[in-house]
């Protein structure tokens, strides 16, 4: 019952990320680089650090726990700016392939990465026992995604370049790939970062913080790394384009309308995370569903994120063997999830 609780809190999660980015389509006038630093903000500082203060337990400040973990801070921070190149990379996938096709291979890829480094790094062996059952869950998960990208090559193929445009603005299935593969890979250090904060939330526990809150800490530390490799590159992006100006120079009810929308997408995404969080708390230790827990939170956000490519209407043209592949790929993955659960 406590598995199921917190693959529900997990799923919950996933839906609020993958719907972050339709609320970005209602950001008017700004730039890609201004509306994804003013997401950004709110998204990895804002969000997670007021998610980090349910760590705090009384009698005790956030300073002193994420202080706690012998120098784990600094290599947690150390993950989340590479995880930042990922989380920039990330954004523009979504722009050259679109929320279904650019999420797909960008998540697949860093779901693989995110969930088999840190279980080697830990000495499991992935040929026997609880590391082979993980390491035929995450090939399933790749299938998954193999067969979804495969669709979304059949889409490229059965669209004219009027209908891609109409579809995704920018797009560039060449340049997506490429951007696509590089962002899921970067993004895998989220999960190096959470593997590398342990004795945070370890000392975030013995100071008496309920464990359903104790990974909120290091989540912060991560978020706040990843937005400083983003910070970087938007600013410059904001110079070289000459769209300072987009941040106070719009009128003020389109300003105010940005801002929600931008905050909405902030909280949306942050979602991920904290469900990861505190879905984990509910799932057994040392077993495959933990070690896969990674995993599963990139697959239901691929699922999620083909359904409001759907309902976006970005795969609209397509013909219907297409769409027949994409659920094929769906259904593959939804089946990675149960496969730890089988044996």
């Amino acid at each position: 019952m406590n598995t199921l609780i917190g693959l529900l809190i997990i799923a919950v999660g996933s839906l609020g990320q993958s719907s972050s980015y339709v609320p970005i389509k209602k950001v008017k006038t700004w730039a890609w680089e201004s509306f994804w630093l003013v997401q950004g903000i709110f998204a990895w500082l804002v969000f997670p650090y007021l998610g980090a203060l349910l760590a705090v337990p009384e009698g005790h400040t956030l300073g002193e726990i994420i202080a706690s973990g012998d120098g784990a801070a600094w290599k947690a921070l150390f993950f989340g700016v590479l995880w930042g190149v990922g989380g920039l990379t990330f954004g523009l996938s979504m722009r050259y392939l679109g929320v279904a096709l650019g999420q797909s291979i960008a998540l697949g890829t860093c779901s693989a990465f995110g969930t088999l480094i840190p279980a080697m790094l830990a000495g499991t062996n992935l040929f026997e026992g609880k590391g082979l059952i993980l390491l035929i869950s995450v090939s399933v998960a790749i299938a998954g995604i193999a067969v979804i990208g495969f669709a979304g090559s059949l889409r490229a193929q059965n669209m004219t370049d009027a209908q891609k445009k109409a579809a995704v603005k920018d797009f560039a299935l060449g340049k997506g790939l490429l951007v696509a593969l590089l962002a899921g890979v970067m993004s895998a250090c989220f999960s190096l970062g959470i593997e590398a904060a342990a004795p945070i939330r370890e000392a975030a526990i013995a100071m008496g913080t309920e464990a359903l809150y104790a990974g909120l800490p290091a989540i912060l530390i991560i978020t706040v790394g990843g937005f400083m490799t983003n910070a970087v590159y938007c600013l410059f992006q904001n110079v070289k384009n000459k769209t300072l100006k987009d941040y106070f120079g719009v009128p003020a009810n389109v300003f105010i309308n940005n801002i929600l929308f931008t905050a909405l997408a902030g909280i949306l995404w942050y979602s991920q995370f904290f469900g990861l969080e505190l879905g984990k708390s509910f799932l057994t230790p040392g077993t495959v569903m933990m070690a896969f827990s990674w995993s599963i939170l990139m697959s239901l956000n691929i699922t999620f994120s083909n359904v409001w490519g759907i309902i976006l209407k970005e795969w609209k043209g397509v013909k219907s063997a297409t769409i027949g592949v994409l659920v094929l790929g769906m259904g593959i993955l939804i089946f990675s999830l149960i496969i730890p659960n089988l044996f």
